[in-house]
């Protein structure tokens, strides 16, 4: 009894749909992966862009401790005043820039998360099909080897009704023989 003699499992279409769904499911977590780390760049890019322009703001402070403390003209004091404002305010723009970028990266990391879940579905789903082949499949050998068994059994049996039925045959006709070979022998 060999696999090859084997009829068709008759679960392999449902298999293949499964397997190519797994295949699909990993395609997208590839892509969403891709995805997290585009987002998560564009992150270390506003964040550097913000640190940038915090560091200008503490320098421009530093600046003006500095002019404070040299006891410069109030106009110049004004000027950089107002010129911290304008830095404060592109600060403030900065950081809500890396805050909606976190936002982005929490989206397609739940993206990710949710393709990774759906592939360990997709996986399981194939799991059991595949089990239940293998499930099939020792059943399928051992009904083929019952059958087989019995097959043979016949058979052994017909051969043995077959030649019990000769041998008995040739004890009728020895049998029969006997009589007429005692009456050609007789007085």
């Amino acid at each position: 009894m060999t696999v090859e003699n084997l009829p068709a499992y008759p679960l392999e279409e449902v298999l293949e749909v499964k397997n190519r769904r797994v295949e699909m499911a990993e395609l997208v977590v590839k892509e969403k992966k891709r995805l997290l780390d585009i987002e998560e760049q564009k992150l270390r890019e506003r964040e550097a862009e913000r640190d940038k322009v915090k560091e200008h703001y503490k320098t421009k402070m530093n600046q003006l401790r500095q002019e404070l403390d040299q006891g410069t003209t109030s106009d110049k004091i004004v000027q950089i005043k107002v010129y911290l404002k304008v830095v404060q305010e592109r600060l403030a723009a900065e950081e809500k820039k890396v805050k909606d970028q976190k936002a982005q990266v929490d989206l397609a990391q739940k993206n990710l998360d949710i393709a990774k879940n759906q592939l360990k579905d997709r996986e399981k789903e194939r799991d059991k099909i595949v089990t239940h082949k293998k499930e099939w499949t020792k059943e399928t050998i051992k009904e083929m080897l019952v059958i087989e068994t019995r097959a043979e059994d016949e058979l052994g049996s017909t051969v043995f009704l077959t030649k019990f039925t000769q041998q008995k045959g040739e004890m009728r006709r020895e049998l029969l023989k006997e009589p007429h070979e005692k009456k050609k022998e007789g007085p």
